[in-house]
């Protein structure tokens, strides 16, 4: 457990509006990182007053802006057959990813059309992966863009909001908050180990 406190300070610590873009640059391509370790922890930094809670937003909506793009221009120019084969390859198994996952994504964007890039920024599962089936089908960049930013900020103000208050009522859950906190970390952990030995026992 001190293991896990040590690395939750030096997290927070070193929590600002880069390493805000950049983690959530990362969650919004392949990569397993859930918007939900970055945005309200942020947040909670703001109430404390180190970081602003509406720079903290722009930032996490820009990362996630520009990682969907990165998915989208490989999907774009790759096309389906390379994508699939990556999604299967040993690599792609390693980032997390799978052809189901990318099927899944994909049918999501068929049957919602382009909108889905805006609803699916507030679906689990589909969040990080629907701007490859959006590069696939060719979706018109402006569209893409405006749509995946729309998402992308109003699913960061919800979890902005729910830190930003986390800190307010501080005082009635002061004597739990650190553990909450640093429960919610150790759970993103343990999934990150459970489906990295699902995936090598794949290999």
């Amino acid at each position: 457990m001190e293991f896990f406190q040590t690395l939750f300070d030096w997290y927070m610590a070193n929590l600002n509006y880069f390493t805000i873009f950049l983690l959530m640059l990362i969650e919004s391509t392949f990569l397993p990182l859930p918007s939900e370790v970055v945005i309200p922890f942020a947040a909670y930094k703001a109430g404390q007053g180190d970081l602003n809670v509406f720079i903290v937003v722009i930032a996490g909506t820009i990362g996630a802006l520009s990682g969907s793009l990165i998915n989208y221009t490989l999907a774009y120019y790759l096309g389906r057959p390379l994508v699939y084969k990556f999604a299967g390859s040993k690599l792609g198994k390693i980032f997390l990813l799978s052809e189901e996952k990318v099927k899944h994504a994909e049918e999501y964007f068929i049957k919602n059309g382009k909108t889905s890039t805006f609803i699916g920024r507030l679906v689990p599962g589909i969040r990080h992966l629907i701007s490859i089936p959006a590069g696939l089908a060719k979706m018109s960049l402006r569209d893409f863009l405006l749509f995946t930013f729309i998402g992308a900020g109003i699913w960061n103000i919800i979890l902005a909001i729910i830190g930003y208050y986390l800190y307010a009522v501080r005082e009635q859950i002061f004597p739990y908050l650190g553990h909450i906190l640093l429960g919610v970390g150790l759970i993103f952990v343990v999934y990150l180990i459970i489906k990295a030995r699902k995936n090598k026992k794949k290999l």
